[in-house]
């Protein structure tokens, strides 16, 4: 048993090198907006000294935990400030959740290939892929999550609930709250209550060491965010000048009332985002978890015909205190962990990436099937049922990216991708937004991961069909997994082949040979546009007609720099004795005194100077 699990343990590490810890981890650059943002901010952390406020541009950023800052932010002490270094600690943070979710599925269905399917499914997962290529901290709030409910699980198989369970499920909360706010503890803690009550067990809540527990998540949880508040007070105005957001609210106001109370009531100020569709959110599950999710409706359908679970899982069996089995309790907490994140969001502002938390039950759920389906495949037919499906539809996907391959012209040497998108700004709050600007003119520049593409969801879903019906559940499942391995690989190489429409390195590699101490680079518009260009030249940029999004609230702080521009003050800049760098989207470009020379263009942007 024991090789076995270092088999299992073994190959969910080499796949994770292949797909987290190598190559992804150098291309594409950091791109615009949340990547080079908190990236910067993490390297201003550095330079500063300051592991208590936040700043982006030199500016407070006071909207964030700070968790995924230190991590990124040591990494560069350790490595430097590299792009690759920033995505090194997300990277590790995911081969984190995925061996606790490996251990998770091991105790909950006691099968070690339940938990290794559970983890292989996460692994290949397009969601966490995806949300791991952008540099937020979502995936770490998934981490400790999964972590603080196998710590409570394992409490629940003790006889007298242990105190390192205890206080490992405060700190894990601790360490979530450091990570994302409130939902750090809302979330795993809600999740507990709820599950003890339907349980008739809340007592033991009063068994496992509350008092002591909760001693030390605060003293982990409240350190920081104490001192931000002493270091960043509301600071009271001057008569005569008018109140502003700095100057009348304090961090605690900011952080906890308008960037995670309001935020979840749609009022958060500034409004600079969007929230997406419910049956979009909901129905984004299927692609997070593609292919694997086809076999969810088969794992409910399985758990309703189990007729001891059922009856004792049933409102009558609550309510009458009748005990439930440790599988009926198993599935039970994870229909709710799932269910109270998805439930949660449905009813505030949301983006894509929010349902991440619930990949872990689901797959967790799926795993658990098919180590069913495998021990017993006779009675488990339905993934023999569902595999002609998944070929079909792999197929069809097939035979589009085959289309596109064969029939889209390849983009002539030097042309700009975005000159072949289309453009849909109002969808650019989404996380995604940028990705909808594909356009068939477009697709040529695609051909080699679509011919990946295609090859990848022909031979696995056909490999997964007929191994499925000579019963070679195993390797069939393995099939379904190299061929998501072969579709990631190729996302990677496609948001590679994109990357110039969404950062802004090729432009700050044009200025960066020029610049001389005294010039001014500036960017037309909000900050997060063109965020690359800060951490790439490791300098302060100035902002023409952008005070708003990250910057808003901490440009109203007094000790705020001046670099916010409006039309005039710029023109007089221009037309001063400073070399000005201006990043600006070609389609959006300023009016601008006397002459003007372009440095340089890349991915629909441009940089503009007022001088050779």
């Amino acid at each position: 048993m024991e090789a076995l699990q270092k088999k299992h343990v073994s190959a969910l590490i080499c796949l994770w090198l292949l797909l987290y810890g190598s190559f992804t981890l150098f291309r594409p650059p950091l791109l615009d907006d949340a990547d080079s943002v908190h990236s910067e901010v993490a390297r201003e952390m550095l330079v500063r000294h300051d592991w208590i406020t936040l700043y982006a541009n030199g500016i407070r950023y006071l909207e964030k935990a700070p968790l995924m800052y230190w991590s990124m932010a040591l990494s560069f002490r350790l490595f430097g400030p590299e792009d690759w270094a920033a995505r090194l600690p997300l990277a590790l943070y995911a081969l984190g959740l995925f061996l606790v979710v490996y251990a998770f599925g091991c105790r909950l269905f006691a099968s070690r290939i339940a938990g290794f399917y559970a983890a292989l499914i996460l692994l290949t997962s397009c969601g966490i892929f995806l949300y791991t290529r952008i540099m937020i901290p979502d995936v770490i709030v998934c981490l400790w999550l999964a972590a603080a409910l196998l710590l409570f699980w394992r409490s629940l198989e003790e006889e007298q609930p242990s105190r390192w369970t205890a206080w490992g499920f405060a700190a894990i909360c601790a360490l979530n709250v450091l990570t994302k706010g409130l939902i750090g503890l809302v979330f795993p803690l809600g999740i507990v209550i709820l599950f003890l009550w339907l349980t008739r067990n809340l007592g033991h809540l009063r068994r496992w060491h509350p008092f002591s527990s909760m001693l030390i998540f605060l003293a982990i949880a409240v350190p920081w965010h104490l001192a931000a508040g002493l270091r960043n007070p509301a600071q009271g105005h001057p008569a005569g000048l008018a109140p502003t957001p700095g100057n009348v609210h304090g961090f605690f106001w900011f952080y906890f009332i308008n960037e995670q109370y309001l935020r979840y009531l749609n009022q958060r100020v500034p409004r600079d985002y969007d929230t997406v569709p419910l049956a979009l959110f909901w129905g984004l599950l299927v692609v997070w978890l593609a292919p694997w999710f086809a076999y969810f409706w088969s794992a409910c359908f399985w758990i309703a015909c189990l007729v001891p679970i059922v009856r004792r899982i049933s409102l009558r069996s609550l309510l009458h205190r009748r005990p439930l089995s440790r599988t009926a309790q198993a599935w039970l907490l994870l229909g709710l962990w799932a269910a109270f994140v998805l439930l949660f969001f449905s009813f505030s502002t949301r983006q894509e990436y929010y349902a991440l938390p619930a990949l872990a039950p689901l797959a967790l759920m799926i795993g658990g099937w098919l180590a069913a389906e495998e021990s017993d495949p006779e009675a488990l037919a339905g993934g023999r049922r569902i595999a002609p499906v998944l070929f079909f539809l792999g197929a069809a996907g097939a035979a589009i990216a085959l289309f596109f391959a064969l029939h889209a012209e390849p983009p002539a040497p030097g042309v700009d991708l975005s000159t072949l998108l289309s453009q849909n700004p109002a969808e650019y709050a989404l996380s995604l937004g940028h990705f909808l600007d594909l356009s068939g003119r477009a697709m040529g520049a695609f051909r080699t991961p679509l011919w990946m593409t295609a090859a990848a969801l022909f031979i696995g879903t056909l490999a997964n069909w007929l191994l499925r019906r000579r019963r070679s559940l195993r390797l069939a499942n393995c099939s379904l997994a190299a061929m998501m391995a072969v579709f990631l690989i190729a996302a990677h190489i496609a948001l590679v082949t994109f990357s110039p429409v969404l950062s802004s390195k090729a432009l700050a590699d044009a200025i960066r040979p020029k610049l001389e101490p005294g010039d001014i680079v500036e960017i037309n518009g909000e900050y997060e546009a063109g965020s690359t260009l800060g951490f790439y030249l490791r300098r302060q940029v100035r902002i023409l007609n952008g005070r708003s999004s990250n910057l808003w609230y901490g440009s109203f702080f007094a000790d705020a720099p001046a670099i916010f521009d409006n039309d005039e003050s710029f023109a007089r800049l221009w037309s001063g004795p400073a070399r000005i760098f201006l990043w600006t989207e070609m389609e959006n470009v300023p009016k601008l005194p006397g002459a003007l020379y372009v440095i340089a263009k890349s991915g629909g942007k441009e940089i503009l100077s007022n001088r050779r």
